[in-house]
């Protein structure tokens, strides 16, 4: 009997104030993968694994085309979304197994600065929050409303927003280690994501880093305290760090134009790729308690096998303790030159490689290739930053 390919998963968890556009975000990013002409032209199905999910963001997402309507909140709503990234055959046809599962986690955006009502909304915080530390990557999205609003003075909301998720971790600090010391599991990733990005169309990802540094960089720092409060191996962590500009669609009045989106499509490459290369750059410096790097490590065998790049490595590192069950070809990758190469891939050489999988038949292969392909573009086109650490 062949073995079962293990699928990639990978989380993410969002995070926003009530109004800030995750619900109208996530309506647009699974909208514009099941609809002509992205759809068809995709190597892969993209399926809600909830049926009743996906019609749902498919009906929010036909009120916004068809209507100009948006999406009402979903007040102290806790919902998890799962999807899977459905390989299509060499030739286009059905589809094969999943070949990547991405789960986005939603927290309510009106525990932003407000306090619980009661112990056992208290409770319910708790179990979300406990549900999120699975993710890789979390969203905070910045409401690009809210800045323009707040020109000028942009402290006031920047230091309001961080200092508000900052005081939501401190408080939940207890229940959240119960008998642990530090936690191993914990989102490592914190995105800062301009939502609304299309009334700032002046702003490049650049300029939003610059704004956020200048005006709320010591907010920042007490958000990362926060969590380094939390987590063993506090080296493998970025806050901050990376950045991204979103907007889910063109608003004029009555109408909503979804195919002018910024940043949406990226959600996707990003969630499959970041972790990978931002985990690889980590373990390759040494640093990390091996049952850190052995949890951070536990997708990236997948990927590396993915893009068939660990044989070139072979017997470059050892690691050390634990770790040395890992595969030589993953070891490999995370010697000087694992985290170097593959972030090496750029330009023609990436080119040249997903062109040489698309010709290999190797779908997953040229799929991971191209979301990478994506993030280099979108850092070029001033969409998206990546942290060099």
């Amino acid at each position: 009997m062949a073995k079962k390919k293990k699928t990639l998963e990978q989380h993410v968890a969002v995070f926003g104030e009530s109004g800030s556009g995750k619900t109208v975000l996530l309506s647009s990013f699974f909208g514009s993968m099941r609809q002509f002409p992205q759809a068809v032209t995709l190597p892969f199905d993209f399926v809600a694994e909830s049926p009743a999910q996906g019609t749902q963001l498919l009906q929010k997402y036909f009120a916004m085309k068809e209507d100009g309507k948006l999406p009402g909140s979903n007040k102290y709503r806790a919902d998890t979304y799962k999807f899977s990234l459905k390989l299509k055959s060499p030739e286009g046809n059905a589809s094969r197994s999943d070949a990547v599962r991405m789960v986005w986690h939603d927290y309510p955006g009106e525990w932003f600065g407000h306090d619980v009502s009661g112990e056992t909304e208290a409770q319910r915080r708790v179990e979300l929050f406990r549900s999120l530390l699975v993710s890789d990557v979390a969203l905070v999205l910045v409401d690009g409303q809210e800045l323009k609003n707040h020109e000028g003075e942009e402290e006031r909301y920047l230091g309001a927003l961080f200092g508000s998720l900052s005081n939501t971790l401190l408080a939940m600090k207890d229940d959240l280690l119960r008998d642990e010391k530090q936690l191993v599991q914990f989102p490592r990733i914190w995105v800062l994501a301009l939502s609304k990005a299309d009334l700032l169309p002046e702003m490049t990802v650049v300029d939003f880093e610059k704004l956020v540094t200048k005006t709320s960089g010591h907010h920042l720092n007490q958000l990362r305290a926060a969590i380094q409060g939390l987590i063993a191996g506090d080296e493998a962590l970025s806050v901050g760090e990376d950045l991204i500009l979103l907007s889910s669609a063109k608003f004029t009045p009555g109408q909503i134009d979804l195919n002018e989106r910024i940043g949406v499509d990226l959600i996707l490459p990003l969630a499959a790729m970041l972790p990978f290369e931002r985990h690889l750059r980590w373990a390759g410096k040494g640093e990390l308690p091996a049952k850190v790097a052995r949890d951070l490590l536990s997708n990236s065998v997948d990927v590396v096998k993915a893009l068939g790049v660990a044989g070139a490595y072979l017997g470059k590192l050892k690691l050390p303790g634990p770790l040395g069950v890992v595969t030589k070809g993953l070891a490999a990758l995370l010697g000087t030159s694992l985290a170097d190469e593959v972030a090496g891939l750029v330009d023609k050489k990436l080119e040249e490689a997903q062109a040489s999988a698309v010709k290999k038949k190797d779908v997953l292969a040229s799929v991971l290739l191209q979301f990478k392909i994506d993030l280099e573009r979108a850092e070029q086109a001033g969409v998206l930053k990546r942290s060099d650490r």
